[in-house]
């Protein structure tokens, strides 16, 4: 299915500043009017973090804020309520700017892992330190965002959607680099083989013959494993660019070879200056002369996005960004060598 989807050349990651669901909405529609995307707001406050909005999706598992960071409850309670008012909110914004919208739409969640890495179980330790417990978190989500997913197909029908799993510690979940609660030890690492058919579970929700659509994995963290990903199931993989060392070429290039989509993260996600755009995209240029590509298949192969979620930049920056992304991406298909 993943093979004949033609993905746009720009996008956001998912994370805006400010708090207005309308404004965030007509950003990233007018912005990537052929590939916006679901925005979320943290600056809300608990409920709107993307740990937070991610529990609000659960099934019959519920979490509630601590002092130390979500934890799961017995039941749904204040926190579980705002998580899910907002993502309605945002959800409504959303709708009414994509009216008649027929073409890609991005929708972002937490994955398995870094929920399991980040949400607490009732004695204070991460849910990673119980495997029964990531089980069943897993479980949970992939019921939730198959809901999430009918939920916004049946707003926007139009849509094709596409879901992005944000799996930032999924590099140290592998490495045992999750601290535990004293914060004087680490959690210890997964099998890889527990790690990559959990995400696949999880995956199959959305790409699998009952879901419908292409799955995308993001982290802006170092090392991010490519080939774990590819077998997992995920069409595209996104990730900041500027982390990107040689020792990534091999499994770059067999991505590319085996069409997997690159969600090339070369705009900076806070304030600062902003080279031109084909300066923006000289590294991915480059890489491609490095892996012997041919430039050609650039555009093909390549969506630029900002290096991570625009959470921490002004509102001016974060439209700056987007506005760039653009443009970036229109350099590189112009001009690939």
């Amino acid at each position: 299915m993943n093979d004949t989807l033609h993905f746009p050349p720009a996008t956001g990651i998912g994370s805006l500043p400010g708090t207005d669901a309308r404004e965030a909405a007509k950003a990233a529609t007018g912005s990537f009017e052929d590939f916006p995307h679901l925005p979320e707001l943290p600056a809300r406050g608990p409920g709107a973090d993307m740990i937070g909005r991610t529990a609000g999706l659960l099934v019959e598992l519920y979490a509630r804020v601590e002092p130390s960071g979500w934890r799961i409850g017995d039941r749904p309670g204040r926190d579980t309520r705002r998580a899910r008012s907002w993502l309605g909110e945002d959800l409504d914004a959303l709708e009414e700017f994509t009216q008649g919208y027929e073409g890609l739409l991005k929708v972002q969640a937490v994955g398995p892992w870094t929920l399991a890495a980040s949400l607490e179980l009732r004695n204070g330790e991460a849910a990673l330190s119980d495997p029964g417990a990531c089980r069943d978190l897993a479980a949970s989500l992939a019921e939730g965002l198959r809901l999430h997913l009918d939920e916004v197909r049946r707003r926007i029908p139009g849509a094709r959607l596409v879901l992005q799993l944000d799996e930032p510690s999924l590099t140290a979940v592998l490495r045992g680099q999750v601290r535990t609660a004293s914060g004087y030890r680490t959690h210890r690492a997964v099998d890889r083989q527990i790690v990559e058919a959990t995400l696949r579970d999880v995956i199959a929700v959305h790409d699998g013959p009952d879901g419908g659509g292409p799955v995308v994995v993001h982290s802006c963290a170092p090392d991010v494993p490519f080939a774990l990903l590819r077998r997992a199931g995920a069409a595209g993989i996104s990730f900041d660019f500027s982390l990107l060392t040689e020792r990534d070429d091999e499994v770059i290039g067999e991505a590319v070879e085996g069409g997997t989509r690159l969600f090339a993260g070369v705009v900076p996600g806070t304030d600062g200056p902003l080279s031109d755009p084909a300066g923006s995209v000289m590294g991915v240029r480059t890489l491609w002369r490095r892996l012997g590509l041919r430039p050609g298949l650039l555009p093909e192969a390549v969506t630029v996005t900002p290096a991570c979620g625009l959470a921490g930049a002004s509102p001016g920056y974060a439209r700056s960004a987007y506005a760039h992304c653009v443009r970036a991406a229109r350099s590189l298909a112009d001009n690939p060598e």
